[in-house]
């Protein structure tokens, strides 16, 4: 992937219109069954950095506020670099570090009481759990049920056929990079690119769905406050099935600290359609620089060849194929080649 902090506007409104390629139609699948979460003591040291997935158990909230860092040319605060969670990935919205539901393989069940483990991403209502309708919650756990013997094509999760991994999965799928321009800020995922537009233009046309939805937003001080709609009701929140539809709407904010190091993610989701209520999730996460270890996760990236002596990092672009890996958790695999088919020769054309 290139740096596309140092391109042109031009770059913009040509990810735009790929991004308008995503659109589609409904689908279902969300929460969790799981006791009363609480916010989780500090049980082992703080980890940044390296390796692992897992890296805080608990987090700094930043409140909005004044914003006193550097700011851009168009009087943005610089937000700029590269991003990610530092809590977990997506195999469970509302225990983070409690591993894929129904898990099949021991191995990878956590160990211990679950008040260790990192709090649910649903920070309201007070028991960690999205409200669910009835109905929608029967859809969430048919997906759960399917998903490690996948008999529909609902119970393959969207990221193993290389979709946008949509709001707020993305946040905490591997990191991302933020760049900046006037009347723009662009987040660029692992899986698609995401444009918040700045510039007071109207929301999309409800017709038009998007993976990511369409977003519109502006500064308050220290925070990005952003309006999403026209969800294409695709993607889910994780590998917990966790959904919102075509009718939801999420106001994010991105509550940055005035040394530019964390923010914290909070929105309020409501779909009167799919939820009892509205309910908010809180995601904490924090800026990685060249002084930080690439880990094959939350830090992907690699320095740019170029002539200036200037390091820039490049967030490499992740080649998908589908199905090219276990998260896609698919029914059937290809069997192993026998000893006989391995060393003998195809035959002569």
């Amino acid at each position: 992937m290139k740096h596309y902090t140092k391109l042109g506007s031009t770059l913009i409104f040509g990810l735009g219109m790929t991004a308008l390629l995503f659109t589609g139609s409904t689908r279902a699948a969300d929460t969790q069954t799981q006791p009363e979460v609480k916010k989780a003591p500090a049980t082992r040291p703080l980890k940044l950095g390296g390796q692992g997935i897992e890296q805080e158990r608990n987090f700094p909230k930043i409140t909005s506020g004044k914003w006193t860092g550097p700011r851009l040319a168009d009087g943005q605060p610089d937000v700029q670099g590269h991003w990610s969670n530092t809590v977990a990935n997506h195999n469970n919205f509302t225990d983070p570090q409690g591993g894929i539901l129904n898990d099949p393989n021991p191995n990878r069940i956590p160990k211990g009481p679950r008040e260790e483990r990192a709090p649910s991403r649903v920070s309201d209502p007070a028991d960690g759990q999205v409200p669910f309708q009835p109905w929608a919650l029967e859809k969430v756990k048919e997906f759960r049920a399917g998903f490690h013997n996948p008999t529909k094509p609902e119970y393959i999760e969207p990221l193993a056929r290389c979709a946008p991994g949509g709001i707020p999965k993305s946040l905490f799928w591997h990191g991302y990079e933020i760049s900046q321009y006037p009347g723009y800020v662009l987040f660029q995922f692992n899986s698609g690119t995401r444009i918040i537009h700045l510039d007071g233009k109207p929301h999309l046309p409800e017709n038009i769905k998007l993976w990511n939805g369409d977003s519109r937003g502006h500064w308050e001080g220290n925070t990005l406050v952003v309006d999403v709609g026209n969800h294409n009701g695709k993607a889910l929140f994780g590998r917990s099935g966790e959904f919102i539809s075509e009718n939801g709407k999420i106001q994010e904010r991105y509550i940055f600290s005035n040394d530019g190091d964390r923010y914290t993610y909070e929105a309020l989701l409501t779909d009167p359609t799919v939820y009892t209520r509205p309910f908010t999730v809180t995601v904490p996460a924090r800026k990685w620089t060249a002084k930080d270890e690439p880990n094959g996760w939350h830090f992907e990236v690699e320095p740019a060849t170029h002539s200036g002596k200037e390091i820039i990092l490049d967030q490499y672009e992740r080649i998908c194929t589908e199905n090219n890996g276990g998260f896609g958790l698919v029914a059937a695999e290809a069997p192993a080649p026998t000893p006989a088919a391995a060393t003998t020769p195809a035959p002569a054309k």
